[in-house]
């Protein structure tokens, strides 16, 4: 069956770009021929700086003919109704109908046919639309063609679009239409300098054959392991290791279409600087890799940089030229970390009561007063020494008003640590200037310094307590305080350390204080911001929480049902003690014992909720012993007695383990009763009795969750 080539050449195409959009380019054309009928074996796009190109392969050469009826109006219908049916239905008369017999009446029915029509041409059709239509996130318009202004909306300008289509066997036509005044052919270019010339392509292998020929590797994962490699042979055969960036990486492959990997070096002076911010220096501002030293395992002055041409030098010139953008970048950074290292961190602080944290939360000096208040309470919950946690807190924001985090953001926290220890400050101290913001995302670490621990713990829950006050809570996808990611730090760090604090306790208390300082703060920033104050619920934080262990739980391969049995028992904020149970409940319902016995729980729950509804009352209460007429009956009664001590005796000691071998103790009775016993018996007082032993079943396992929150 036949391919299609399709090749989009422009301008320069910004790297961040270039996978979204080709993958774009994929999705947009495979369901246009999906949705017309032309069923494809498989699609693969590609990006290089200067183009977008597809393949899909396997199309049908022709569209399948449709056959359809169209249902018209009854016999007999108003002369307007049938008119306009024929119109539609492009039938000259009634007579080309069909009557479809029906028990409302007879209807005309018409049979349409649609014949195919040639793939090429439907391409030709669908093409010019989706370029048209390119979802970039930025685009242009450029100057006039032909004396006409340009129309096309496009990321940089577009020169040539070459499109292809017709089976191996045979010269493939071209996919004949145009876009603003280009018109589609066989013709696309090589590399802009090595290979400029036209060149004339045919179908896919021919396509990328040609372009590597013309010094262009057009699949970007093949560009970036020839960077890698070589990058990483070039180190290592001058004893050193490439210090890998994942992300460098695939910005640099979408900066070359013919990758050249060379090595330069700068004054050893420069090493006095952190090394992140040389290597946020070199990365920034050249996309260069740094280099270590393997044996010491500190950076060397080299950096590895990624060229796109083959020099007649052998990239002396290239090598030059960036030596020379990174040698005044690096005298700016050393110069900025030299001054930093003039004035103390604390000595900055007080300009922080010019800068506004949030209107209604005051500045960022307030913030930080909050901070080191609840890094001293939250202190002794995790260990820590209360005069350092506060101490740390005091510091931590103070490096985001240094001349290098000015200039590298990403460095913050880093730079506080750094500084922290040129003063002299105490090493966890130091740290936790550093660590406070960790974890940032999934796969960062979590912070174990008991100092770290206690500022990360306050720093985020004075975020999500400050925000849940004045009611600004993420909803849907926006989040735009970060608060979901602030309750996942606070929940790994709180189970990763295995820390036991109550949390409803705390938020109860820190919103009403929160609430208070807003009150009172409102007159002296803005008349009414008081009032905007919402009475916020520590319950609907600790929900927002729950649901973010949910989250946490399902990365981990847990289900989120569990939890949401555990946390129905209510009064359940700690959050330590809620993952143990979660997983030792779900262990339990991995084994027959627990499958059989939430089946059975499930079927006394069923059964009592219709006979509730039915007489509209509970069955709570115990059931009257005299009442059991069968073994079945005095067996599950004493079990449930049994089971339920037992079960939250094992819970009070927090061994949730021993609480669900307890549950496994009810699985014969429970089975037995419901073999033997039957629950709507004739004596309303038995039936009564009986309703109410299981209400006992399912009272005994709210000892350990609530069963009927577990999906089955």
């Amino acid at each position: 069956m036949p391919d299609l080539l399709l090749e989009l050449f422009s301008e320069e195409i910004p790297a961040r770009m270039q996978a979204k959009a080709a993958d774009d380019l994929r999705r947009m054309v495979t369901d246009k021929l999906v949705a017309e009928g032309l069923v494809y074996e498989g699609a693969k796009a590609f990006a290089t700086p200067r183009r977008l190109a597809l393949t899909v392969h396997g199309i049908p050469a022709r569209q399948p003919d449709l056959k359809t009826e169209r249902r018209g109006p009854k016999m007999g219908a108003p002369d307007a109704a049938v008119q306009g049916f024929l119109k539609a239905t492009g039938l000259n008369s009634l007579e080309e109908a069909k009557i479809q017999r029906d028990p409302k009446g007879d209807f005309y029915i018409a049979l349409i046919e649609k014949p195919g029509r040639d793939a090429i041409d439907v391409l030709a059709e669908i093409l010019p639309v989706i370029i048209r239509t390119f979802p970039w996130p930025k685009s242009m318009r450029w100057g006039a063609r032909s004396g006409k202004p340009g129309s096309l909306s496009w990321v940089r300008p577009l020169h040539a679009i070459t499109a292809t289509f017709g089976p191996e066997t045979e010269e493939p036509d071209v996919v004949k239409f145009s876009v603003d005044g280009i018109e589609t052919g066989q013709t696309t270019y090589g590399h802009r300098f090595m290979a400029p010339a036209a060149i004339s392509v045919r179908r896919f292998e021919d396509y990328e054959a040609k372009l590597k020929a013309a010094k262009v590797i057009l699949d970007p994962q093949a560009r970036k392991d020839i960077i890698f490699a070589d990058a990483k042979e070039l180190t290592f055969a001058q004893g050193f290791e490439l210090v890998e960036d994942q992300v460098l990486l695939d910005e640099v492959s979408g900066l070359v279409e013919w990758p050249v990997v060379m090595m330069g070096s700068f004054e050893q002076e420069y090493l006095a600087i952190p090394e992140e911010v040389i290597r946020a220096t070199i990365r920034n501002n050249q996309k260069c890799f740094v280099v270590r030293d393997s044996k010491t395992g500190k950076l060397t002055n080299k950096f590895v940089l990624t060229a796109n041409i083959e020099a007649a030098d052998g990239g002396k010139t290239i090598v030059s030229g960036n030596e020379r953008v990174i040698r005044p970048r690096l005298s700016d950074a050393k110069f900025f970390y030299e001054t930093d290292l003039k004035t103390k961190l604390e000595d900055r602080l007080p300009k922080f009561e010019q800068i506004v944290f949030h209107e209604k939360l005051g500045t960022q000096a307030e913030r930080i007063k909050r901070i080191e208040r609840l890094a001293a309470e939250i202190a002794p919950l995790v260990g820590a020494d209360v005069a350092k946690a506060k101490r740390a807190a005091h510091l931590a924001k103070a490096d985001l008003l240094t001349e290098v985090v000015g200039e590298f953001p990403e460095v913050q926290g880093l730079m506080g640590k750094y500084y922290a220890l040129a003063q002299g400050e105490d090493a966890s101290v130091a740290a936790a200037c550093e660590e406070h913001y960790k974890p940032q995302g999934p796969t960062d670490r979590v912070p174990t310094d008991p100092v770290s621990v206690a500022v990360a713990l306050a720093d985020k829950v004075d975020t999500l307590v400050g925000f849940w006050a004045i009611d600004e809570k993420p909803t849907g996808s926006k989040d735009p305080y970060a608060l979901r990611r602030a309750a996942l730090g606070v929940i790994r760090i709180i189970s990763e350390n295995g820390l036991r604090i109550q949390l409803k306790s705390l938020f109860e208390r820190l919103l009403k204080q929160t609430g208070a300082d807003i009150a009172a703060r409102a007159p002296k920033i803005a008349p009414g911001i008081g009032k905007t104050v919402v009475g916020a619920d520590e319950n609907d934080l600790l929900a927002f929480f729950a649901d973010r262990l949910k989250v946490q739980l399902r990365e981990q391969g847990a289900r989120h049902d569990l939890v949401d049995a555990v946390f129905a028992l209510g009064g359940q904020d700690d959050l330590l003690m809620i993952v143990r149970r979660v997983e030792a409940l779900g262990k339990f319902l991995d084994s027959d014992d627990g499958k059989n016995l939430l089946a059975g729980i499930k079927r006394a729950s069923n059964i009592l909720g219709i006979e509730e509804k039915k007489d509209k009352r509970s069955f709570d209460g115990a059931p009257d012993a005299a009442l059991y007429g069968l073994d079945e009956e005095k067996a599950l009664a004493k079990a449930i007695g049994e089971v339920q001590a037992e079960a939250s005796a094992a819970v009070a000691r927090e061994d949730f383990a021993a609480a669900m071998s307890a549950m496994a103790k009810l699985r014969p009775p429970v089975d037995a009763f419901f073999e033997k016993v039957r629950v709507n018996d004739d004596d309303l007082k038995v039936r009564e009795n009986r309703l109410k032993l299981l209400n006992e079943i399912r009272s005994a396992t709210r000892a350990v969750a609530d069963f009927s929150k577990i999906q089955d």
